[in-house]
């Protein structure tokens, strides 16, 4: 009969639905908190769940989210579990699948620094899940390993067979054969604890017993990485130029004869012992890519993936050799995978090389998240979308354990520090999706040859009783044999040539022979049949044994469903208990948090009120000193007009007294004077006799004394038009001078077309200020207008110097301004405090404008002074 056939991992044709299938099971772990990390952000609560919550110091908990999250996984591992424990439950079973013929993944996931490569590689002391698994695999084989090169890789992920001669020849040639090939010198690197160094690690002494032991196997390991989604051999060894050393070079992936994926020209190295798997995977570890970044030390910057295949055949008949049938060949394969951490850009501060391998890391992860999405999708809903293996590299790789056969673990790794609460949400909510999707069940390997069980050790057996035979001298007992050859009638039928019926020379040996085999044969049916009755008696004592044991267990299962009735109420009762404590709990937290936030709110309004009791103080304190200035300005200037209108109307009402007073003088004197004889009235001339008047009110003022006690009034100086605007303060501008001047005269000023202009040298005048103005200038000037209260336009020149900053900018450091204002001639008249109070060229007395000097003028006429008076 054919036997079944496993491959690495063999993706079989399409199954009946009806197949078993089994989801992903997937585990969680927590790391010890660091020193210096009191705050954390997730707890286990049971064996498989694990709560998460927001710590206050997330962004999450600031915005009001204070809601727990309980995720449910096979079983979650705290802090205090032991890297033997987490083994024993997780990689264990998958490592008793691999020496059945079963084919397993398992990989470890989480953010960087949540522990993975420890889980996966521990420490010499405390070895991980790898070093575990070899060592328990080369327990369980060590005794039924083949020689090696008995089984030899044939580059397409496949193995041939050969015999134990040309095995033997091979090994000479290997040993005997010096390296062509230099090995590739191994960069110095820091040495990390001594991690993979064998020599001082405790070893596990796990085995696993029941294997088929006529069968022989052989162990080929495999490392490689994928690397910025590129695929590398660590156990390459290259040909090695001192002068141009060549980077290595990155592998393809290819499809065997059965569509299964694999690592074309990867190395597959046979180990035939714990330590020396250990070498081999020390020399990739060192050439594998790890960098320092600010969450972990030593953070994997690739995917890190170690194959370990197990080869098995049966032996011939005989139990002496594998048999020579590469059909009867059983491969299987367990994949353990070190997944590089997702990270975050704004956590690490990561730049060049490592920002881009945290890209590629993180891209790859997502393309893993894609699939398994659309694997949960298509199973759920019962579509047919297109997996997108090929994103990656990573999933590329591994597609076969989803679509074909092969059971799949994973260990989800947790940090629970506060910091990582984030990351840590996005893991737990990949794990939840992948605990959905579902993979078919490995089915074991039987090869049903016909061949006689226990061959191997029933070989061995006679193997060493004729080696004891020859040793003592002594004839071989063929009937102490053990099975299958006591059962033997002795050696083959001799070799005689009969040339007579009645040769007695042939006829007596024969028969010799024949009395000797049947003696043999009736010695073998008497021990048969007192076997026989020997197995009898054994079999009605082990009935009899067995119904007295049934009997025995009838009784204890009756006492252990009473048993367990009792514990099922127990535990309703202590479920209900822990139900309401729980509830109690929720509810203690959610009335704290409701205080809290409470008690947050009240402050803040609170601060508010304050905030706002101060602002209107000051706006009240503000507004009171506006009105008192406001108050005070009006006072001043109600005063002020008083002051006026008073002055204006004493001097209107001296006027007028001065002129009645005039009057009447002139009509006195012209009563008092007599009366001369009319004149010949002359033509009138084009100007009057102005002086003639102006002596006459000179002379009338100085004899008549002012109101008020006043001074009497001095000759009136001619009038004078209003003085030139000028500054007193003016002096040359300061922008004479040396460097560049940036002239800012923002748009909508108004040109005042003034005579005089700031000279200015060198200017670069602009109406937007830029930063790149300022680099190239020494000295700055901004022209401001403003209107002042009597409606005219004052021109400000704001004048500083242009100071380079550290940071690459500009500062102006003012040090002038320049005032320029504008004012009108004015009209002719002055104001009653100036016609009262102001001093005329040194003389004590007011004067009054030509209108008011001439209100009073004789008429003139060429010739003798007329005596006639004529008012004007």
């Amino acid at each position: 009969m054919k036997p079944v056939r496993g491959k690495t991992p063999k993706k079989t044709p399409r199954k009946p639905k009806s197949a078993p299938k089994d989801p992903v099971e997937v585990y969680c772990r927590l790391r010890p908190l660091e020193e210096g990390q009191p705050e954390r952000c997730c707890s286990p609560i049971s064996s498989t769940t694990l709560k998460i919550w927001a710590p206050e110091s997330s962004q999450v908990y600031k915005s009001g989210n204070y809601k727990e999250q309980e995720y449910t996984f096979k079983y979650v591992f705290d802090e205090s579990t032991s890297q033997k424990a987490l083994f024993d439950h997780v990689a264990l079973p998958l490592t008793d699948d691999l020496l059945h013929g079963k084919n397993g993944l398992l990989f470890t996931y989480g953010i960087t620094g949540s522990g993975k490569t420890h889980t996966m590689t521990g420490v010499p002391t405390d070895g991980g899940i790898l070093p575990r698994c070899l060592d328990v695999v080369f327990n369980s084989i060590h005794e039924l390993q083949a020689r090696k090169y008995v089984f030899k890789p044939d580059k397409a992920n496949m193995f041939d067979v050969q015999c134990e001669a040309d095995a033997m020849l091979e090994r000479q040639q290997k040993d005997i054969a010096a390296p062509t090939i230099p090995k590739t010198p191994t960069t110095p690197r820091r040495p990390r604890g001594d991690e993979f160094q064998y020599g001082s690690r405790v070893a596990d002494h796990t085995k696993i017993c029941n294997l088929d032991e006529d069968n022989v196997y052989s162990v080929f390991v495999s490392y490689v990485e994928i690397y910025n989604n590129y695929v590398y051999d660590l156990l390459e060894e290259t040909e090695y130029d001192g002068v141009r050393p060549r980077p290595p070079q990155s592998k393809i992936m290819r499809e065997d004869g059965d569509r299964n994926m694999y690592v074309s020209g990867g190395s597959e190295v046979e180990v035939k012992s714990t330590e020396e798997a250990f070498e081999v995977l020390w020399r990739g570890q060192k050439r594998r890519r790890v960098a320092h970044t600010v969450l972990n030390t030593e953070s994997s910057r690739s995917h890190s993936v170690f194959n370990i295949r197990l080869v098995q055949a049966p032996l011939d008949p005989v139990g002496e050799e594998v048999l020579m049938d590469t059909e009867a060949i059983c491969i299987s394969q367990l994949s353990l995978v070190d997944l590089a951490g997702s990270e975050r850009t704004n956590r690490t501060n990561n730049a060049g090389d490592r920002l881009r391998e945290a890209g590629n890391i993180n891209s790859s992860l997502m393309a893993l998240r894609n699939c398994i999405e659309t694997l949960r999708e298509n199973q759920i809903t019962g579509s047919n979308k297109i997996v997108p293996y090929r994103d990656s590299k990573l999933t590329h790789l591994f597609k076969n354990y989803f679509d074909g056969e092969g059971k799949v673990r994973m260990t989800v790794c947790v940090n629970p520090a506060a910091a990582d609460y984030e990351e840590s949400v996005h893991v737990m909510k990949f794990a939840e999706l992948t605990q959905e999707v579902q993979v078919t069940r490995p089915t074991e390997v039987h090869f049903d040859l016909g061949f006689t069980p226990g061959r191997r050790r029933a070989n061995q057996m006679y193997k060493e009783a004729i080696k004891k035979a020859e040793e003592e001298g002594t004839d071989v007992n063929l009937a102490a044999l053990p099975l299958p050859l006591q059962y033997s009638l002795g050696p083959p039928f001799p070799i005689l040539e009969m040339r007579d019926a009645a040769d007695a020379s042939v006829l007596r040996p024969l028969v010799q022979f024949l009395v000797d085999r049947e003696n043999r044969r009736n010695s073998l049916l008497r021990d048969l049949t007192h076997k026989q009755t020997q197995f009898r008696n054994d079999l009605i004592v082990v009935e009899n044994d067995r119904n007295s044991l049934r009997q025995r267990v009838d009784f204890l299962e009756a006492e252990l469903d009473a048993a367990l009735k009792r514990t099922d109420r127990l535990e309703r009762q202590v479920r209900e208990s822990q139900k309401h404590l729980s509830d109690l709990e929720k509810a203690n937290i959610n009335a704290e948090a409701d205080r809290a936030h409470l008690q947050y709110e009240l402050a803040d309004k609170n601060m508010k009120i304050s905030q706002e009791q101060m602002r209107n103080d000051r706006l009240k304190m503000k507004c009171r000193s506006k009105i008192d200035l406001e108050r005070d300005k009006m006072s001043k200037e109600m005063i002020k007009t008083v002051r006026n209108t008073e002055a204006e109307m004493q001097s209107k009402m001296w006027e007028r007294e001065q002129k009645l007073r005039a009057v009447r003088e002139i009509l006195d004197s012209e009563r008092a004077t007599p009366r001369r004889p009319a004149a010949k009235i002359q033509p009138a001339k084009s100007e009057p006799r102005l002086n003639f008047v102006g002596a006459r009110v000179r002379d009338f003022n100085s004899r008549t004394p002012r109101a008020g006690g006043s001074k009497p009034r001095s000759n009136s100086p001619p009038p004078k038009g209003s003085a030139p605007v000028a500054n007193t303060r003016h002096r040359r501008s300061r922008s004479v001078g040396a460097g560049v001047w940036l002239d800012h005269q923002p748009a909508g000023n108004i040109a005042m077309g003034t005579v005089m202009q700031p000279k200015m040298r060198k200017k670069k005048s602009v109406n937007h200020l830029e930063l790149k103005d300022t680099k190239t200038s020494t000295k700055y000037v901004l022209t401001h207008q403003e209107q002042r209260s009597d409606g005219g336009i004052e021109t400000k020149l704001v004048k500083g110097d242009c100071i380079p900053t550290a940071g690459g900018g500009t500062a102006v450091v003012f040090n002038d301004v320049e005032v320029l204002n504008q004012v009108s001639p004015g009209s002719r008249k002055r104001s009653a405090d100036e016609r009262i109070d102001r001093p005329i060229n040194g003389v004590d007395g007011e004067w009054t404008d030509v209108e008011t000097r001439c209100a009073v003028g004789i008429e003139g006429h060429h010739g003798k002074l007329s005596g006639k008076r004529t008012r004007i």
